[in-house]
């Protein structure tokens, strides 16, 4: 990719006089930012920063989401398609420009809008933008193409690991994964992901209550929601809490008994938290970020559960304290995640890799101090990288010989026997769990987990 020369302008002042235009600014905006950064934020706070007055509603909103989500899902065939349909080729080096030619032909391609729309919005928003008042002339031609060369578009994509995935993250996989199994990381990529909770108490009866299915490791999946996840029945009354099926299982594998105390280090956004509180431990939370952990203490409010929270550095935690059991999913590259965080796969950089799992090893040392004789320490973090797992481990277990790895048995974790490892850790990929029946695809968040105890 060439280097990135300009920076996107400020917001745009939203204009709710054409219908759908605002919410197509947002998107452009929220894409645009994204990939003129050299750091890597999430998709939802590049939409609010956009939105900062949060003027759209509540359908505009949802439609600013599509568009830019899907503008990443498929941001490498997007590219590749435009790159062909432009004399000088896709500049690179204009992120505002790239940016409204790929949400463009998202919208033309993959979401369910109106050609005539997509074309129309993309050029009023060019013209409405004094770096792209000069290049509007070119994106209405540019859409229009797309919209007359639609099935030679997609008969050129074949490939979704080649075409759709970052060159220097394809190649981990290649190596890391074969390439079968890196092929079916990709395509389950593309297909995006379902909707999982984690329910307090009887998830039979919420799954036929919300339409969905009980998966092997307990968690409750749910196809084809298009309300609003607050407007779900459950959600108000503190039922259930959003949490991919992978991401559910580190905390079972604590084991947890009434009463114990457990720590929750990097514990936002607080699914694991809630887990651990509904179990009955005693839990002290502990994240760098006020806002997230706000919002999780938000979240434990409105599913009746009770923890300590503290805004921190994991890092700085005193030695006078020691737990029966500590939870650690460690800051990663994330990206296990990509099913629903696509932009992971196009603002993360594999430089960042090496740099966090500097972090990771601080932080797992760390998190031993805390364990008390004979308690337990979970690890986990959601990357499909082996630095940010399988290494972590194997170096740690290297130093501590206070600890010892006790391996996950296939009976824990339901159906997924095949993501245990020769070590006895935990491997989801994406492309696990994904066609095992109708009812439970969907795939799995791509997780790493591993179960100690100290000595």
């Amino acid at each position: 990719m060439a280097a990135r020369r300009n920076e996107p302008g400020p917001a745009p002042v939203l204009d709710s006089s054409v219908a759908g235009l605002a919410a197509r600014q947002v998107a452009h905006s929220a894409v645009a930012d994204l990939l003129a950064k050299d750091r890597a934020f999430a998709l939802e706070d590049a939409l609010a920063q956009a939105d900062r007055t949060g003027r759209l509603d509540a359908a505009d909103a949802g439609l600013a989401r599509a568009i830019a989500t899907a503008t990443f899902r498929r941001l490498g065939f997007l590219r590749c398609a435009l790159h062909e349909r432009l004399a000088q080729g896709l500049p690179e080096d204009q992120p505002r420009l790239v940016a409204l030619l790929a949400t463009g032909a998202a919208q033309i391609l993959d979401l369910n809008v109106p050609d005539h729309a997509a074309v129309d919005l993309s050029v009023r928003i060019a013209k409405g933008d004094p770096q792209l008042q000069h290049l509007a002339g070119l994106v209405n031609a540019v859409m229009r193409r797309v919209v007359r060369e639609r099935d030679a578009i997609f008969a050129a994509s074949t490939d979704p690991l080649g075409d759709n995935t970052p060159d220097w993250l394809g190649q981990r996989w290649l190596a890391r994964y074969g390439a079968q199994t890196a092929a079916a990381i990709a395509a389950a990529h593309l297909r995006g992901a379902p909707l999982d909770i984690t329910v307090k108490n009887d998830p039979l009866g919420w799954a036929e209550r919300l339409g969905g299915v009980v998966l092997g490791t307990g968690s409750v999946r749910l196809h084809d929601v298009h309300a609003p996840v607050a407007s779900l029945p459950g959600y108000d009354e503190g039922a259930w809490w959003v949490q991919d099926a992978a991401a559910a299982i580190p905390a079972r594998l604590l084991g947890i008994q009434a009463g114990e105390r457990v720590a929750d280090l990097c514990a936002a956004p607080g699914g694991k938290t809630a887990q651990l509180a509904a179990a009955g431990a005693a839990v002290t939370a502990i994240d760098r970020s006020g806002p997230r952990m706000e919002r999780l203490s938000e979240n434990l409010a409105r599913l009746d559960l009770h923890a300590e929270i503290r805004v921190g550095d994991a890092l700085a935690m005193g030695n006078d304290e020691t737990f029966d059991a500590v939870l650690l999913d460690a800051p990663c590259s994330a990206t296990g995640t990509i099913r629903r965080h696509p932009e992971v796969a196009w603002t993360k950089a594999e430089a960042d890799i090496g740099r966090l799992a500097g972090l990771q090893s601080r932080l797992l040392d760390r998190a031993a101090t805390l364990v008390k004789p004979g308690g337990r320490l979970v690890y986990c973090t959601c990357s499909l990288e082996p630095e940010e797992g399988e290494r972590q481990v194997e170096r740690f277990l290297g130093q501590n010989s206070g600890f010892a790895r006790v391996p996950i048995k296939a009976g824990e974790i339901g159906d997924l026997g095949a993501a245990i490892d020769r070590n006895g850790d935990l491997r989801t990929l994406p492309s696990q769990l994904d066609g095992a029946t109708p009812e439970s695809q969907g795939g799995l968040d791509g997780f790493f987990a591993a179960r100690l105890q100290r000595l």
